[in-house]
């Protein structure tokens, strides 16, 4: 049976230690590659973890496990999917990481792969589509690489947390109906939501702005009932660069703390564009923070008054 093996390579100026320990926490990687919505630690036993992956693919969501073995000595980081879809047979590689210097290093992503049935026209479409994803996420990881080393001040996140009397359910319940937020929520005028599969939407909405202008935004959500909904924005306002975020549903007794947590990067090249010549970092980060928390305290605020209207 034919094992393909290939081998891409891209060169970052950002040290070598600083590379590995952003693919190797799984947080980061929605952070990393434009298609990853979410990723989840689903075991971990020394150097080696499995995680369920949550991406869109040809404009669809979808979901895989995988296995990773992390060696931080070396700066690899192994990987292979459990089931891989067809028509490829099965996928792993590895990402090695070489200091060049003080500030720079070469990432190798080497990888292997069969097609099912050693089909030759389908070897063809894999090799076809590992030399673009290759590629893609490389490209990927140097911009975030690069951007986080050169300014961490793009780069933040924040949280709102409310005390809700009553269930995480009821809570939970209110954010994850989402198709019913032009009803429950001022700011929200319409939405469009599709579940793809059981726990994976996509969300599409219109919001007002205190100014009466509208905004279109759309995100892919992993839902996880009854305690956290992960998303990731893929419909962005032009000041950032991405957006991804959760809520959190914890009971405490006969309350919960209910949770909007956001990790934003800002585009720096749209900072004076939106908010004039004169903006800094310091005031994009405070003109999104108040944005993003002034929606998040909203939507958590109505979703406390629906739970405890309940009771």
């Amino acid at each position: 049976m034919t094992t393909r093996e290939v081998e891409h390579e891209t060169t970052v100026a950002a040290p070598a230690a600083d590379a590995y320990r952003l693919l190797a926490d799984v947080e980061n990687l929605p952070q990393i590659f434009p298609p990853t919505i979410f990723v989840e630690q689903t075991e971990r036993t020394g150097d080696e973890e499995r995680i369920r992956v949550w991406a869109t693919a040809n404009g669809e969501a979808t979901s895989w496990s995988a296995r990773r073995t992390l060696d931080e000595r070396a700066l690899r980081i192994g990987f292979e999917q459990d089931v891989s879809p067809e028509p490829i047979a099965s996928m792993r590689g590895t990402y090695i990481i070489e200091p060049l210097g003080d500030d720079s290093s070469r990432i190798r992503l080497r990888l292997d792969y069969r097609a099912v049935g050693d089909d030759p026209e389908s070897l063809k479409w894999i090799d076809q589509a590992v030399d673009e994803n290759a590629g893609s996420q490389l490209a990927s990881l140097k911009v975030s690489l690069e951007r986080s080393h050169a300014d961490r001040d793009l780069t933040f996140s924040f949280e709102d947390t409310v005390r809700v009397e009553g269930s995480a359910k009821d809570v939970y319940d209110f954010i994850n109906e989402a198709h019913l937020w032009e009803e429950r929520l001022p700011h929200v005028a319409a939405v469009r939501l599709v579940e793809d599969a059981a726990g994976l939407q996509t969300l599409e909405m219109d919001t007002r702005a205190k100014d009466g202008s509208l905004h279109t935004s759309k995100s892919y959500r992993v839902c996880f009932p009854d305690y956290r909904i992960a998303y990731k924005e893929v419909r962005r306002p032009e000041l950032l660069s991405l957006h991804t975020g959760y809520w959190t549903f914890e009971d405490i007794g006969d309350a919960v703390l209910a949770s909007s947590q956001h990790t934003v990067v800002l585009d720096a090249a749209g900072i004076t564009k939106v908010l004039g010549p004169q903006a800094t970092v310091a005031d994009a980060r405070k003109y999104v923070r108040d944005a993003l928390s002034s929606s998040s305290r909203a939507t958590l605020g109505r979703a406390k008054a629906y739970t405890e209207g309940r009771r």
